[in-house]
Order: C-alpha cells, then structure tokens, then sequence
C-alpha cells in the first residue's frame, strides 16, 4: 500500500524536473553529406562533432539541447555540391570538399599543386586550422560562400597501387596509372600516362586494363580493395592533401544562441585533432591488412623519389598564376607551417615561386 509520505514525495519531485525541461531548448540543425557515414570524414561528424557539440553544451549550463536531422549519405545532393550545399542552406550544416571546388576555393587547394611537400598529416590539417582563421584571403573566400569552416579533414600521403614492381622511376615509363585531377600533374616527368577516374571505378579500371595502378593513399584503398587486382605498393611520399572540412551556414550560424556558436567551434577544433588520430590508427590497420592479403610493399629509394622530385615542372607557379594575387601569400603561410612543426619540404615550391 502506497503511503501519503511516498505519494507527496514523488510529488514533489515533479516541478522541479518540469521546470529543467522547459528550461532547455531544443534547436533543429540538418547535418548532412554527400558520402555516408562508413567514410571516415563522415565518420568524424557523426561520431566526433555531434557528441563534441552536446557535450559543450551540457558542460555550459544545458540551457539547449540539438535536435540533429541527419542526411548523410548523399540523400541531399551531390558530391559536387557539398559547398553549394551549405552556401545556400539547403543543410546547416554539413562536409564541404575543397578538393571538388578548384574554381570556387582554389586558394584551398595550394596542396594538391604542391607534391612532396609533407607526407605527415597532421601537419597538413593544423596548417589549415591555423591559415583559415589566418590568412585574410581564405577567410574571404570562405565568407562570400556563405561559410564559416569548423573542421580541417585531409587525407593521408599518396602512394603508388600497381600490378607492376616499381623499383626506379624508370619502371614507370609508358605505363597507365590511374591519377584523376590534378593529380595526374604528379606524374608530369615520369614518362607514365595519367588515366582520369576515381577511388569507385580504379579496382575495375585496373582489372579490365584501362589502367595499370593508381596513385592513392592507404585509407581510401582498403575499402575499395584495390590491392586485389594491384598486388605492388610503392610507398613513396607524395603527400598529404587537404580536402576541407564541416561547414556550417554563415548566416545560420548567426542566429545560433551564443553557447551553441561557440559548441560548434570548439567541437569542430576537437574534431580536427580526433581525425588527425583516426587516420594514424586507419593507416597502420589498411598496411597491416594488405600485407596479410599478399600485397608486397615496398618503398622507392630516396635517389628516385629525388628524381621524380626534380623532374616536376613548376606546377606552383601553374597553379599561383590562375589563382590570383593572393595564391603567393597563401603559399607562404603553408610552407611556413611545414617548416615551423620541423619538416623540409621535398621541394621548396614557395621559394621557386619567388625566383
């Protein structure tokens, strides 16, 4: 039998949590992406960002809470229109792929014009943190898109995929060598002919002879298995390459209450560091798992990788030359940050620039 102490004390109890529900209000946000949640760029929204947000806002009062609409997947739009999607806020938020933007954001993609530069990562990606609050021409440019950038996301060094052993820079010559982009500029010199596709078409490319192997890095290959049909891994350092990061809608985000703006900015920082881990772990599991699968991995000696190096055209000047004025200043901030966390440029392409 329930007793009038037990009933008055549950009674009691109830203002008070009716009262921290009214007090906390719910703010609708549409996360979206053009890929789906098993990509590790995605992977980092949905598993880094949007818990690194509630817990900002929990530790600061758990005045709001986010009612997430999420829209990974490309259920949306498009990879092409990651940043045309949150310029024009058909999402709140979302993955905005610079690498896909080389006439709207080409100051963004100074690393893909500047190979051999630095295989480290982490360093591609803080360089970023840094440059997009830093540098005023990025800043710009991300502005009069509509965006403000939480996140830097890269990818991890370039290496070669191929059904051939390459042991010289030679072994190359005449082969076909998946390298979509701006990529196919890398293999400007080697005497290899870059065949335009993408991670999804290069393991039938390479089995039915439109290709011979691929330039790419370890986390994008595993999942496509690739190194079924191209057994040889040539590590050979080309580099890292920055690819963007979460956006979020400018004027979206101005209409966000105070501690929400700054739970994203914090969330999107730690996202950047937590990345920056993932792919460290992602790298060393991708060569672990292809070595057990019979890839054989080798590394190009230093004296042709210094060959291949030499024998690149000016593709920073290319590159400074269609950019505008302020590609110059861009590309000195980035190679500062390389050489400020201790790294030498394979190749000074900031210095040729000014020779």
């Amino acid at each position: 039998m329930t007793t009038r102490r037990a009933v008055l004390g549950a009674t009691a109890t109830l203002p008070l949590f009716s009262i921290e529900s009214r007090a906390q209000t719910a703010l609708n946000v549409t996360i979206a992406a053009s890929h789906p949640v098993a990509n590790y760029w995605i992977h980092n929204m949905k598993n880094v960002f949007q818990p690194e947000v509630e817990k900002f806002l929990r530790d600061n009062g758990n005045t709001h809470r986010m009612n997430w609409r999420e829209a990974y997947g490309g259920t949306l739009y498009r990879f092409q229109d990651t940043m045309e999607a949150v310029r024009d806020n058909i999402t709140d938020i979302g993955y905005v792929g610079t690498l896909w933007e080389g006439s709207t954001m080409p100051l963004q993609n100074v690393t893909y014009f500047t190979p051999f530069s630095t295989g480290d990562h982490a360093v591609v990606a803080n360089a970023f943190e840094k440059m997009n609050e830093s540098v005023p021409a990025l800043r710009q440019n991300w502005t009069s898109l509509n965006i403000i950038p939480l996140s830097s996301y890269i990818t991890d060094t370039y290496h070669i995929w191929s059904t051939f052993p390459v042991r010289t820079l030679d072994d190359l010559r005449n082969r076909k060598l998946s390298a979509p982009g701006t990529s196919a500029n890398w293999l400007s010199g080697t005497g290899a002919t870059p065949v335009d596709g993408a991670l999804t078409t290069y393991y039938t490319d390479i089995q039915t002879g439109v290709s011979e192997g691929a330039l790419s890095f370890f986390v994008g290959i595993l999942p496509t298995r690739v190194y079924e049909v191209a057994r040889y891994v040539t590590k050979c350092d080309i580099g890292a390459m920055y690819v963007g990061g979460i956006g979020v809608n400018r004027q979206r985000f101005e209409r966000f209450p105070e501690v929400v703006r700054r739970a994203m900015v914090t969330a999107g920082k730690n996202a950047t560091q937590a990345h920056i881990r993932d792919v460290a772990d992602r790298i060393a599991a991708a060569e672990r798992e292809m070595a057990s699968k019979g890839s054989i991995i080798t590394t190009l000696p230093d004296a042709e990788r210094q060959r291949w190096i030499r024998g690149l055209p000016n593709l920073a000047r290319t590159w400074a030359d269609s950019s505008g004025a302020a590609s110059r200043e861009v590309l000195n901030a980035y190679f500062g940050a390389i050489r400020e966390a201790g790294h030498a440029p394979g190749r000074d392409w900031d210095r040729e620039l000014t020779a």
